[in-house]
């Protein structure tokens, strides 16, 4: 039941947990990068209770979500096999599973940091309302999936008590929206004429559409984080984070390779685990962009 539970709450979708709640530490933690400072520690210490708490959120979530999808998912050729759907956990399970996590992790996020607990709160309002709402209504579904990851790097910034720079939301919801309509396609081309048994939404899409909004989306985010490595407040003055735009640029390439040859994007965190290139080139992102922050300091 536990290991079934677990699979339920998808831990590999606590990667975009992963990466955008220890995002503003990262991006902070050079002010205090001193052997054994006490903020540095302090600071870890509470991203990481952030990023536990919200895995905790997301998978109840995803909880209520496979039974709200359940009869949907078993005429799905792959969703049919998930724990709910195909009958290896129970209902009853499911939902005792979700009234305990709640109880523990709503009250320990408030003690955590309050404006924290806010922003729990309204993740998990938006999520739900989602689940029963918001994914009938034609864009606005991909556009509530990308504010659940702009409210966890938020969640990330509150956590430890530090301003995030405006430049973080605008590339986090464009990047959002790529894969939320990379999704939507991704459903369309897999299921064909089944897809709005799947998903009634996905009648109001054609992959026509969804190609041009993912054009728009991609256009719009490599400019957005080509002005911010040279427009953003705290980076360094010799504007080095400009080197770090190659990177962005083969990352949405791959992604949109993958899409659009490779007819994947029905889950973004498989394809940065599966596919070596675009893993790999995550991680040099990440490495130069914090070697550049910490060689050459704050603007």
């Amino acid at each position: 039941m536990l290991l079934n539970l677990l699979k339920t709450m998808r831990p590999r979708q606590w990667t975009k947990n992963l990466l955008m709640i220890y995002l503003p530490f990262v991006f902070t933690l050079r002010q205090y990068w001193q052997p054994f400072a006490r903020e540095m520690y302090t600071m870890f210490a509470t991203a990481t209770a952030a990023f536990v708490l919200f895995c905790a959120l997301s998978g109840v979530i995803y909880l209520i979500n496979d039974l709200v999808d359940i009869e949907k998912d078993r005429r799905h050729p792959t969703k049919r096999l998930r724990p709910l759907a195909s009958g290896a956990l129970k209902k009853s399970h499911a939902v005792g599973a979700i009234a305990v996590l709640l109880i523990v992790a709503l009250p320990l996020s408030f003690l955590l940091e309050p404006l924290f607990g806010v922003v729990a709160v309204v993740y998990f309002l938006t999520m739900l309302t989602y689940s029963f709402v918001l994914k009938n209504l034609v864009i606005i579904d991909v556009f509530t999936l990308a504010a659940g990851m702009v409210l966890r790097a938020l969640a990330g910034a509150a956590a430890i008590q530090v301003p995030a720079s405006q430049w973080l939301y605008v590339c986090t919801i464009l990047l959002a929206l790529f894969i939320g309509f990379s999704k939507r396609r991704h459903e369309l081309v897999l299921l064909e004429d089944g897809a709005t048994n799947h998903r009634t939404i996905l009648k109001e899409y054609t992959p026509q559409l969804l190609d041009e909004m993912i054009a728009v989306t991609t256009s719009s985010f490599v400019m957005a984080y080509s002005l911010y490595t040279f427009t953003a407040e705290g980076l360094p003055r010799n504007h080095a984070m400009m080197l770090t735009i190659p990177f962005a640029l083969y990352i949405v390439f791959r992604l949109l390779y993958l899409v659009h040859v490779k007819n994947e994007g029905g889950s973004p965190e498989e394809m940065v685990l599966h596919d070596k290139p675009l893993f790999f080139s995550i991680v040099l992102w990440g490495m130069v962009s914090v070697g550049i922050l910490y060689v050459f300091g704050r603007g």
